[in-house]
């Protein structure tokens, strides 16, 4: 770092038009020095996003509120200077990335930024081509961008943005979207960027893990900077990580709540947390983990029948890319099966093949025994229910009430009925009382649970979940997945596509791993976590506890799990 400053923050306090006096950010300093890499954390509403849109002067400039304090960027007041001109001094990769994109082609987004700020034609064709290769889109120059994969949309909004050089980058949630190895490729680029001691980069970020890589943290909470400092120094703080709303490290968490060392001689990482078990004589305790084993074939065998079934399913869309190549799969009643893969592996094409969204080039799918290619979407509805990654291409009426209700209504169902089961299907998802709400005005979190109502009030025996956990802050994630365990129990069969491993790991009885439209892994999620090296050949990546474990020689999801196995202890 070179000791001068990119970014001086003072006073910054600002509230939304029509928030009354509710303070997004409230009263908040912060300075950031040329050359560092700082990540910013906090639960939802901590402010976060209000402070990177006040970096570049889109607040107050085109975001409306009362705005109190000053941002200084490079020496330019933020409030007074044009975004366009603020532009060329700080890049900002939005929260809702898709946004961001607007160009006929990947190649032509990538262009913009530059041509805006006369860049001569050879340099921005050496950038296209350095930026491509860098987001891992070589190949892509000519797609659209609405045909991308999330991820590949996500990743070429970073691109977009790379590609004007600015010497400041502030990303805000650029991993929500990305497989568990592109979420490292994505540090990975941070850390090639920060090697130019001139280069200054804010991310904004739910994921714990990779946090540890910044020059600094600092978290937020309702609109202040309640901690900061070395990464290390702030995750090891166990109870305040808990208390504050983010994902606590699990290996300090675990040897923290086993009373293992005091804080400051916490491991953060699986192999630091391997040796430390080694020098203290701890060990994987081998009778409770078997009892852990039994317990999983217990649960297998309480499954019903057969309720999907896919048998060789193959789909090419009109550009010739064969998505899904020669799946067969087999789902039993009352299964939790997570469906994971590298972005554009063909997962979301496999999914949308099981509700008749998509119809097979070959191959045949048959759900509760109803061949796809024979019945209508409609029919197929009945047996299962899809909830979108974005609840906002899902929901589109005026109330919650309407929202839920009209999949009883359009099957017919007389109106005693429809609001009996919007009762059933609302409190279900803890959001009884909010019938008269209008869908648009309530949290991420709260869209997603009335999303999953609306599914649920047609009572279909399977629920597919597209990312249920995107775009939410650790206690929300918990307790959409808490609600989709409760809904399994109940004896709904689970689908689930996500990249976030740790739902995986504690909630997911099964999992099929695609790789460039194939199943590469199917098992157990115990048995397929164990094979760690072929996850990661497939960019995925285990959770830190479930490393240590395979380091100690068993396979342990969660961090309850490895506290129940720790044996050695005094």
């Amino acid at each position: 770092m070179s000791g001068t400053k990119s970014i001086e923050v003072k006073g910054l306090s600002f509230t939304y038009k029509g928030e009354g006096a509710v303070r997004a950010v409230d009263s908040l300093d912060l300075d950031v020095e040329r050359g560092e890499f700082i990540v910013i954390m906090g639960p939802s509403g901590a402010g976060k996003s209000t402070l990177a849109n006040s970096l570049n002067g889109l607040i107050p400039g085109f975001i409306r509120g009362k705005y109190e304090g000053s941002v200084l960027v490079n020496g330019k007041e933020a409030r007074s200077t044009p975004v366009n001109r603020m532009a060329s001094e700080i890049g900002l990769v939005f929260q809702d990335f898709e946004a961001q994109l607007f160009s006929t082609n990947v190649n032509l987004e990538i262009a913009f930024g530059p041509e805006n700020f006369a860049v001569d034609r050879a340099e921005i064709a050496a950038r296209i081509e350095k930026i491509l290769r860098t987001i891992k889109l070589e190949g892509f120059e000519g797609r659209q961008p609405a045909t991308l994969s999330g991820g590949q949309k996500q990743r070429l909004a970073i691109g977009s943005v790379l590609a004007t050089y600015p010497g400041i980058i502030c990303m805000d949630e650029p991993t929500t979207d990305l497989d568990p190895v592109g979420k490292l490729g994505i540090f990975n680029i941070a850390k090639e960027l920060h090697e130019d001691s001139e280069f200054t980069l804010i991310i904004i970020e739910h994921e714990t893990e990779e946090a540890l890589n910044a020059d600094r943290l600092v978290i937020m909470k309702e609109g202040r900077i309640v901690a900061q400092g070395k990464p290390a120094d702030v995750l090891r703080d166990v109870a305040f990580t808990d208390e504050v709303g983010i994902m606590s490290l699990q290996i300090p968490k675990l040897l923290s709540e086993l009373g293992a060392c005091g804080r400051d001689d916490l491991p953060m990482l699986p192999a630091e947390g391997a040796e430390f078990f080694a020098r203290k004589g701890l060990f994987l305790d081998r009778e409770r983990f078997r009892e852990m084993l039994d317990r999983d074939e217990a649960r297998e065998r309480g499954y019903g029948d057969t309720i999907v079934a896919v048998d060789r399913l193959s789909h090419v869309y009109p550009n010739g890319n064969k998505a899904v190549d020669d799946i067969s799969l087999v789902i039993r009643e009352r299964e939790f099966i997570a469906i994971l893969g590298h972005n554009g592996s063909g997962k979301t094409t496999l999914v949308k093949h099981l509700n008749g969204l998509l119809s097979p080039s070959s191959g045949s799918v048959t759900i509760c025994g109803k061949n796809t290619a024979e019945h209508s979407i409609f029919e197929i509805g009945k047996e299962i229910g899809y909830v979108f990654q974005n609840p906002d291409h899902q929901i589109f009426a005026d109330t919650v009430f309407d929202e839920v209700a009209f999949s009883p209504k359009i099957r017919g169902c007389p109106a005693e009925e429809v609001s009996v089961r919007v009762q059933e299907a609302l409190e279900a998802v803890d959001m009884a009382g909010y019938e008269e709400k209008d869908p648009f005005s309530l949290s991420k979190g709260e869209r997603q649970r009335v999303a999953v109502a609306s599914v649920l009030s047609a009572r279909p025996r399977i629920i597919i979940l597209d990312e249920p956990t995107t775009g939410l802050d650790y206690k929300e994630q918990k307790r959409m997945m808490e609600l989709i365990k409760k809904l399994n129990d109940s004896g709904h069969t689970i689908i689930m596509i996500t990249h976030t491993m740790w739902v995986v790991s504690e909630y997911a009885h099964r999992v099929a791993a695609i790789k460039d439209g194939k199943v590469m892994m199917d098992g157990r999620t115990r048995d397929v976590f164990a094979r760690e090296k072929e996850l990661y050949d497939s960019f995925l990546k285990t959770p830190h506890i479930v490393s240590l474990g395979n380091m100690l020689g068993g396979t342990v999801l969660s961090v309850e799990e490895m506290k129940y196995c720790t044996g050695g202890l005094e």
